[in-house]
C-alpha cells in the first residue's frame, strides 16, 4: 500500500499554505499528486504538488479518484475530520 494513496490526509511542508492539511486526490505519476483541503475547510487550493512538500499523516478517508471539494467537503463530515482538518501544524524551517 503506497503512502501517498488517495484519500491520505497529509501535511503541507511549503508554500504559503505550510502546516495546513490536505487530503490527496488524484496520483498523477510517482513524484506528483493533485491534493485539496477544501479551501473552505483548510484553506488548501486544489492544485498539483510534489511529494516532497508533503508529510503524510495516519489518517485517510475513503473517496474517489477526482473527487469534487463539495463532495470531498462531505466525505470529511461523514468522517467526522472537518476539525482536525482546520487545525493548523507548526513547521520548523
Amino acid at each position: 500500500m503506497p503512502i501517498y494513496d488517495i484519500g491520505r490526509i497529509c501535511v503541507k511542508l511549503a508554500g504559503r499554505e505550510a502546516g495546513r492539511k490536505c487530503v490527496v486526490v488524484e496520483k498523477l505519476d510517482k513524484n506528483y499528486v493533485i491534493i485539496s483541503g477544501p479551501v473552505k475547510i483548510s484553506r488548501v487550493k486544489r492544485r498539483r504538488v510534489n511529494l516532497k512538500q508533503l508529510e503524510p499523516t495516519n489518517e485517510m478517508i475513503k473517496i474517489s479518484k477526482g473527487i469534487s471539494d463539495e463532495d470531498l467537503q462531505k466525505a470529511l463530515q461523514s468522517e467526522n475530520k472537518i476539525e482536525m482538518m482546520k487545525e493548523r501544524i507548526k513547521i520548523k524551517v
